[in-house]
């Protein structure tokens, strides 16, 4: 059975993207912790990061760096941290969430509940930093 990031790569469902390659996909967090919040995956279903074969694990932190940069130029923030919980969805996943304080990269807080619309702008802000 497919993952629901295997279904928003196949475009069964859609998502804000950010970036894009032959093996990787970038997309906001519809339900973030921080407006910028972002989802880099692999293309490929694995479950566990550390399953992650090694090229396509230096791969995905390569495309994150540049996801990562592209964030911090778009959304004023002092810093973009970076998370890998691994539960919430079976398929490996980075968390890169823009931050002011410590405080911002704690899963444990409620989550913000964000408009389509401030979702479609933070999208467009962070694309055109892109590199």
């Amino acid at each position: 059975m497919s993952t629901i990031f295997t279904k928003i790569i196949n475009g069964e469902i859609p998502c804000y993207k950010i970036a894009e390659d032959e093996n990787f996909l970038a997309f906001l967090d519809i339900s973030p912790l921080a407006i910028g919040h972002t989802l880099v995956i692999p293309k490929k279903e694995i479950d566990y990061i550390f399953n992650v074969e090694d090229q396509l694990f230096m791969g995905l932190h390569l495309f994150s760096k540049k996801v990562a940069k592209a964030i911090e130029k778009a959304i004023p923030c002092k810093r973009i941290g970076v998370a890998v919980i691994g539960l919430e969805v079976p398929h490996a996943h980075i968390h890169l969430i823009p931050l002011q304080t410590v405080h911002d990269i704690n899963f444990s807080r409620e989550k913000m509940i964000v408009s389509k619309e401030v979702l479609t702008e933070t999208a467009h802000k962070i694309v055109a930093k892109f590199i």
